[in-house]
């Protein structure tokens, strides 16, 4: 006989308001610092001017921070780029329209007077139009993501399932949002598009669950719909962890040893999964329950004989 990993017991609907509490208290944490704080987006989203210098030895950022200042750079943000060597300016859009390969042979000169050794790297630049425009072009495909999967779901399933599906996605998009920019990391194209692939790692880990949902709905119609939840998740339980783990071990590959171009997105993706994990778990089945979703709510519509036998 065909063995497989298994998990039973494990009473997941019966720890709901906890997990409820949980997920409150980082979309929370989320929502308040998107408001207060803001993301740090990166030039694709505003414009600007990137700049990439490399020094032999540790770069002194505050003496460069203030290097840059006296030249007139005030407004520069600076951080390190991968090593402690590599430094990454970001300029705002600069007056009089001066050109990008200008300001980077300016930074260069400014920033060689202290270290002769100091290398450019690359420079790159954005126009602020350009940034705005993909700021809410990026917004709306998040939108209609979450707008044709609610449809999507609704039409496989039922609404109840429908609504648990988006609230699981909106938890994990805002959670991740949230991530990068409580801890004031840069927010770029790249990150938007990890958000996008979170959002569709997600639904698959919840279309699995709400497949086996339904299928035990109809196998065991006599049992409480908690029940029936718990019984599916635990069946579930081994696939999704499994799936998890392996995509974590990649992800993992690619945040240390990837480099600092796909850096931010790997660490949204790592983000996404994890949480990702936790809401298809709880926070789309256990709103489900909630909107009271049961048997009959699955059950194909029965057709009256006697009206459909009439001429």
């Amino acid at each position: 006989m065909k063995t497989m990993l298994t998990f039973s017991g494990v009473d997941f609907m019966g720890k709901k308001r906890i997990a409820f509490v949980l997920s409150i208290l980082l979309l929370a944490i989320s929502l308040g610092s998107i408001f207060t704080r803001g993301l740090n987006l990166g030039i694709d989203f505003t414009g600007g001017v990137l700049i990439e210098v490399g020094y032999q030895n540790s770069a002194d950022l505050p003496r460069i921070r203030g290097e840059l200042q006296a030249a007139g750079f005030g407004a520069a943000q600076l951080q390190n780029f991968g090593t402690v060597r590599d430094v990454l300016i970001r300029l705002l859009p600069q007056e009089g329209g001066a050109s990008s390969d200008a300001v980077g042979e300016k930074i260069l000169a400014v920033l060689s007077a202290q270290d002769p050794t100091v290398v450019l790297r690359r420079v790159e630049f954005v126009g602020p139009q350009v940034g705005e425009e993909l700021r809410e072009q990026g917004g709306l495909a998040m939108l209609f993501a979450l707008l044709f999967i609610m449809a999507y779901v609704s039409f496989r399933f039922q609404w109840k399932f429908s609504v648990g599906a988006v609230a699981a996605l909106a938890h994990d998009v805002l959670i991740t949002v949230g991530f990068f920019s409580v801890f004031n990391q840069p927010f770029d194209l790249a990150v938007l598009a990890a958000v996008l692939a979170v959002i569709g790692y997600s639904l698959n880990d919840t279309i699995v669950v709400f497949d086996r949902i339904r299928e035990n709905f109809l196998r065991i119609r006599k049992s409480h719909a908690m029940e029936v939840m718990n019984v599916s998740i635990n069946q579930t339980l081994s696939r999704t962890l499994i799936t998890s783990m392996t995509t974590l071990l990649v992800l993992g590959a690619l945040f240390f040893l990837g480099g600092e171009a796909i850096h931010a997105f790997a660490m949204a993706l790592i983000v996404g999964v994890v949480v990702g994990t936790y809401s298809s778990i709880y926070v789309a089945s256990s709103l489900a329950l909630t909107l009271d979703v049961s048997t009959q709510d699955l059950m194909p519509p029965v057709v009256d004989k006697e009206l459909d036998e009439m001429p």
